[in-house]
């Protein structure tokens, strides 16, 4: 992608704890300051919330085809967010299908953040929350967690350890380990679509892998969500909820966020380079622009044209002195249909997946170089 002018970085790599944040952070690396209640018999996140195909006033290929995953009227504003509502329910994303939810989900363009998908900053917000209720009481153990089939089956595996005796630090562990393996998790449901997984039987998914705005936005849904449950908002559905409303809103108006107009004018700004709005959903090459950077340390993907300094999201590789990718990890196991993914010999690591999006991008370099001939 195009050369950064101005680069604002985001803390250290790994917790100092008693450091004070720079104000110029958004989203500072942070601690908890005492041991909070946390949410009992929590439910999973039921399924994903519908996401946008990159790009604005869609259309689809077909008139009659039903749209399950794609919202096509998918700008919102800062004042068209809604109310968050953890999604434990499948009727939620029924609900937001066909616009009946108090929460919205859609796209919205910031100066320091891009385009900023919020289906999946919601969506990593969840898991982070879901994953932190499970993860605080069994921290140090050898545990798993099954979450459903996603073209493999995901496995959520802890790792046996000492953990630290202050209670605090357990605490702050369990947070910041509960969004880096909801950002796995995010990683994984990329390639899982451009393999071939369809959430809905029929319904095509490649369009939206690798888009452009996707993993930055699960990035910055994890580190909302962490830094709510540091400030002692994990105790209940309800708690989380109003709290994760007010960290959205805050970090869009600081990242930038501007109006439907504004946002619009960007999409057309970038048509023909990062989508073809000739093309209609869900034709793969709508999108035209991916990102198959999968960094838990990143940019958003730069926009032409944009001279406001980005910001760069973090996830710290050490907290409280031990190294987060060694307490657990996510495991992706054989599926019953792997589609165009090779069963993987025992299972498929973390470690493996930037191998599987490079494959990916070669595949479709070499598909848009026959597209252009």
């Amino acid at each position: 992608m195009r050369v950064w002018i101005v680069t604002l970085l985001l803390g250290v790599a790994s917790l100092s704890y008693g450091a004070q944040p720079q104000s110029a952070d958004i989203l500072p690396i942070e601690q908890a300051r005492r041991v909070w209640p946390v949410a009992q018999d929590l439910i999973a996140p039921e399924s994903l919330r519908p996401c946008c195909a990159f790009g604005y006033d869609l259309k689809v290929r077909a008139v009659g085809v039903p749209i399950p995953v794609y919202q096509i009227g998918n700008i919102l504003t800062l004042a068209t967010l809604g109310q968050h509502r953890y999604n434990d329910s499948a009727l939620g994303a029924v609900k937001n299908i066909v616009g009946l939810s108090e929460e919205k989900s859609g796209l919205i363009y910031t100066h320091r953040g891009g385009f900023i998908d919020i289906a999946h900053v919601r969506d990593t917000a969840d898991n982070t929350f879901y994953l932190f209720s499970q993860i605080y009481s069994r921290l140090g153990q050898d545990w798993r967690l099954f979450y459903s089939e996603e073209l493999g089956v995901r496995r959520i595996q802890l790792h046996a350890f000492t953990p630290p005796a202050s209670m605090v630090e357990r605490y702050t562990i369990a947070a910041w380990l509960a969004g880096h393996l909801a950002f796995q998790l995010a990683q994984w449901h990329e390639i899982a679509q451009w393999y071939g997984f369809e959430s809905v039987p029929g319904f095509p998914e490649e369009i939206s892998a690798f888009s452009p705005e996707d993993l930055y936005s699960n990035l910055l849904g994890a580190r909302l969500a962490i830094n709510v449950i540091l400030h002692g908002n994990a105790g209940s559905v309800d708690s989380y909820n109003k709290a994760m409303d007010k960290a959205l809103h805050k970090a869009l108006v600081q990242l930038g966020a501007v109006s439907k107009a504004e946002t619009e004018r960007q999409f057309r700004a970038v048509d023909g380079d990062w989508w073809n709005s000739k093309r209609r959903v869900p034709d793969k090459f709508l999108v035209l622009n991916r990102n198959y950077d999968l960094s838990e340390n990143r940019y958003p993907t730069k926009v032409p044209f944009e001279n406001t300094q980005a910001y760069r999201l973090e996830m710290p590789a050490t907290v409280a002195g031990v190294t987060l990718s060694q307490l657990g990890e996510l495991q992706i196991h054989t599926g019953s249909d792997m589609h165009s993914l090779k069963a993987p010999e025992r299972f498929y690591l973390p470690s493996q997946f930037s191998e599987l999006a490079e494959q990916a991008k070669a595949a479709d370099q070499i598909q848009l170089q026959r597209m252009n001939k």
